[in-house]
């Protein structure tokens, strides 16, 4: 029987307008995206897929477009609370030192496409300065900024407040208005028991705010989420900008 030869699998092209759709990317001048080129690869990033694990070498650096990121910290116990969230507007797996290990576990909550680059490439553009170690520094000032408000509001903030700033900080990496999350997501995100945000999304629900059905929540004012959120969300809303304004100089 002869053998079936099978044509090796073209890998995806990356395009000027497909790397623009990362914010970060696009606060770029031409030139200088362009001179990535060659590092960059367009990646899938498929739900649930760990990008790296607390502890593990970070070999390579993501710029998600249509995907979200959930950083996570995972206690010895098993326990796990999300730290923060990354979608079209940052970089995730930034590690600007050769032996540096990762401190928290990058999981894939919402599917799509990213860009993915070398670290040690990454480490050589950091090191030799220029516009992308610019970004990335005041990406990092901004990313401290929101973790500690996320600290901040974990302590002084109610359930449903909670659910509000982490509905919204999905719709802001979102395309629509629909979040495919379930309440035992929610639940081990945040940190509390499932009746708790069973009972939250209820009140959401009632107030017009949202509709929750299996799986599936549709936000259906935003203003009146932001504003049942209050401070736990509000600052945050200028980190939300498009990057070539968040971050240039």
């Amino acid at each position: 029987m002869n053998a079936i030869h099978t044509a090796p699998v073209a890998a995806p092209q990356v395009s000027l307008i497909g790397a623009q759709q990362n914010d970060l990317l696009r606060a770029l001048s031409r030139d200088d995206l362009l001179a990535l080129f060659g590092d960059l690869e367009l990646v899938t990033l498929p739900e649930g897929k760990h990008l790296f694990d607390f502890g593990a070498t970070v070999e390579y650096t993501y710029f998600p477009t249509n995907a979200i990121i959930s950083l996570q910290y995972v206690m010895e116990d098993g326990a796990t609370t999300e730290i923060a969230v990354v979608g079209r507007e940052g970089v995730v797996g930034v590690a600007l030192h050769p032996t540096e290990r990762a401190s928290y576990s990058a999981v894939v909550q919402t599917a799509g496409y990213g860009y993915r680059l070398k670290t040690s490439v990454l480490r050589d553009v950091f090191y030799t300065g220029g516009p992308l170690a610019q970004q990335l520094m005041r990406y990092t000032s901004s990313m401290f900024a929101q973790l500690a408000q996320s600290v901040a509001g974990s302590r002084h903030s109610s359930i449903e407040q909670k659910l509000c700033r982490w509905l919204l900080e999905r719709l802001d990496r979102s395309l629509s208005n629909e979040l495919k999350v379930t309440q035992e997501m929610i639940a081990n995100m945040l940190g509390v028991r499932r009746e708790s945000i069973t009972g939250a999304a209820g009140k959401l629900a009632q107030e017009g705010l949202i509709i929750y059905r299996r799986g599936l929540v549709t936000v259906l004012d935003r203003d009146g989420m932001e504003r049942r959120a209050g401070s736990c969300y509000q600052s945050r809303v200028s980190n939300t900008a498009p990057a070539q304004q968040r971050y240039a100089a």
